[in-house]
């Protein structure tokens, strides 16, 4: 049985991670007719289909299923090695890709600046997401994370920070709603359901009443926006909270911030300096 070449099990990846003929063709830069045509070219040459066929797109068959996780650990073995080739040497230089969650940029780039002040030679890209990147593919060089400490094999991680958290609010808002502690008089602003573990928000779901929130947003400036505007009460980065009123705060709302990097890459010059910027060491 031929395999095929590597870029038609590529293709067929593509496909399988994406569900589309157009989603894979958009990630690889090509036309959908040839996305097409490679699979069934691919299919032709296995003997066997890989994928069924519906209108809403394509569904990996078993033999196809089999084939494709052959395929994935391929694809994260060459993007490590592709990582650790970028990692080598001696020099702090080239591209560092450092991944964090919405909401902690006042925090982390202070610190990302001063790291490209000292080696200008990086290019820093900068990802903000709720997802878990996989370093073991190569997606990032350092993940910020919070909450529990990641136990995934092969990843080293050191703790940041701890990240206080606290509701703030305008004085003409808490004069208008009262003791801020007394919930069932309070219009909240919150982070999206991606921020549901987080102990703030467990503390708040176990005593706040549904029709209290009156907005949620994963993006930090617009819940600041509706708390500016004196309509709820919400938390906020303490850098974003110039001119409001510091209105609820407890220890036990505080999160771990973990820098989470891949065994493989963490005692490169890059990564060392980019861990130890972000500690502020």
């Amino acid at each position: 049985m031929n395999i095929g070449s590597w870029d038609d099990i590529r293709i067929a990846l593509a496909v399988a991670r994406s569900g589309t003929v157009s989603g894979a063709a958009e990630a690889l830069g090509v036309h959908h007719a040839t996305v097409i045509r490679r699979i069934d070219a691919l299919e032709a040459q296995l003997g066997t289909r890989l994928f069924q066929r519906h209108p809403r797109g394509y569904a990996l068959t078993e033999p196809g299923q089999a084939l494709l996780q052959v395929a994935r650990d391929t694809d994260e073995r060459f993007a490590q090695l592709a990582a650790q080739i970028g990692g080598a040497g001696d020099r702090i230089e080239g591209e560092l890709v450092v991944t964090s969650l919405p909401g902690l940029s006042d925090l982390v780039m202070p610190r990302l600046i001063g790291l490209l002040r000292r080696h200008p030679g990086l290019r820093l890209n900068y990802v903000t997401d709720v997802r878990l990147f996989r370093l073991a593919a190569g997606e990032a060089h350092v993940a910020i994370r919070a909450g529990n400490r990641p136990t995934e094999p092969d990843y080293v991680v050191r703790r940041m920070t701890d990240l206080p958290q606290s509701l703030y609010a305008t004085a003409g808002y808490l004069k208008d709603h009262g003791d801020p502690a007394d919930l069932a008089r309070q219009r909240l602003a919150l982070p999206g359901p991606e921020a549901r573990n987080a102990p703030l928000m467990r503390w708040l779901a176990a005593r706040t009443p549904p029709d209290a929130v009156v907005m949620t947003a994963n993006d930090t400036a617009a819940r600041e926006a509706v708390i500016r505007a004196g309509l709820a009460m919400g938390p906020l980065p303490p850098a974003r909270a110039a001119g409001l009123v510091e209105a609820l705060s407890l220890p036990e709302w505080s999160s771990a911030l973990w820098l989470v990097t891949h065994v493989d890459l963490h005692r490169t010059p890059k990564v060392q300096a980019a861990v130890a910027a972000l500690r502020g060491d």
